[in-house]
């Protein structure tokens, strides 16, 4: 964007000169806005510093946006937001949306993406709790013919530890001590582990609620095990048993999150967009593992 100038007495509005033979871009705005936002939600009112990216597209004839009208369209809406009008990240995203495309006269769509800490009390084995930090992902597209789509996810952070070595690890100890077959065919046996981020974003219809609490513990249900910050010896314990007990490919970990957003989502619309990701970093080699769904409910259901 370039600014307004000053040309002797007169101001000249860079962005509105007219262009011939140009493009048109599909996402111009800002990035990066970091801002305090209120929600009020389950009856609990949240205070969350979220960032904010914003973009309306631009058309071919006009050199440039005028983004200072982003920023004011965020300031007005998180003033509403202050006074509790607010009730989730995505409806803030459709709320600006709407108001961008009040305001750019000349975009055809307008976009918001949205991030945030938050944290949750998770307890952990003997009465302790700790709180654990997670990352919303939320998210608006609206058209100016009225259509809108909204968002709203989770990134969580948990382990993995390795099914195919654990197998080949079993198949020496049962050559080695042939006497403890029983024992060893049953047991959980040692493998390596993975820190795993694992991510999961459901489009969220007009008529529905999806809360980031029940996609946390879809996550969270779906890992080898999840982490958590404060731990003693014991339940350190606690999690690399339970992990050793339930190893996953992060193949496994995308497909029992579908399976579970399948079963706690199967009442919305066939065209809901889910996309699942996760990701293993692993500890015997230098590469990751990675996998993903892009999908609707519909193709779930199929």
């Amino acid at each position: 964007m370039v600014g307004l100038f000053e040309d002797g007495d007169k101001m000249s509005d860079v962005q509105s000169q007219m262009l011939r033979g140009s493009f048109k871009l599909t996402r111009v705005g800002v990035t990066e806005v970091k801002k305090p936002v209120n929600i009020q939600r389950g009856g609990k009112n949240i205070m969350l510093t979220a960032t904010f990216d914003i973009f309306v597209d631009l058309p071919a004839e006009l050199k440039g946006s005028h983004l200072s009208r982003n920023l004011e369209v965020l300031s007005q809406v998180l003033d509403e937001s202050v006074r509790g009008q607010a009730k989730g990240l995505e409806s803030l995203g459709a709320r600006i949306c709407t108001e961008l495309l009040n305001r750019h006269e000349y975009a055809t769509c307008s976009e918001v993406h949205i991030t945030a800490d938050y944290f949750m009390e998770r307890e952990v084995n003997g009465g302790t709790s700790s709180l654990e930090n997670y990352l919303l992902k939320a998210s608006a597209v609206k058209f100016r013919d009225g259509e809108m789509r909204k968002s709203i996810g989770v990134e969580v952070i948990g382990m993995t530890a390795c099914p195919c070595a654990m197998e080949e690890v079993r198949d020496r100890y049962l050559a080695r001590y042939p006497d403890c077959k029983e024992l060893l065919e049953t047991i959980p046996i040692i493998t390596h582990n993975q820190r795993n981020i694992s991510s999961l974003v459901v489009e969220v219809p007009g008529e529905h609620d999806v809360e980031a609490d029940d996609l946390i513990n879809l996550l969270e249900g779906a890992l080898s095990s999840p982490t958590r910050e404060i731990l003693k010896r014991k339940h350190e314990a606690d999690i690399v048993e339970r992990a050793h007990a339930n190893p996953k490919f992060v193949e496994d970990v995308v497909r029992d999150v579908l399976s579970a957003v399948l079963e706690r989502y199967i009442h919305m619309p066939d065209d809901v967009k889910i996309i699942v990701k996760s990701e293993s970093q692993e500890s015997i080699h230098k590469h990751n593992a990675f996998a993903e769904r892009v999908t609707t409910l519909g193709e779930l259901k199929e």
